[in-house]
């Protein structure tokens, strides 16, 4: 299961930083590719609002 980035996020672009494989994008909030995603969560751990979450 690929992660998602739910409404809280803050636009701090830590969890794109973060994520090894660029599965993350600039939006509003950020949106993360399920496709591209390998669910390793680095966003989350990177994330310091503890947004992007297992789907």
């Amino acid at each position: 299961m690929a992660y998602v980035i739910g409404e809280d996020c803050i636009g701090c672009g830590v969890c794109k930083d973060g994520c090894p494989v660029e599965a993350i994008s600039e939006g509003t909030p950020f949106v993360i590719d399920p496709d591209t995603c390998i669910d390793c969560g680095a966003c989350a751990a990177a994330c310091p609002m503890g947004v992007p979450q297992e789907a």
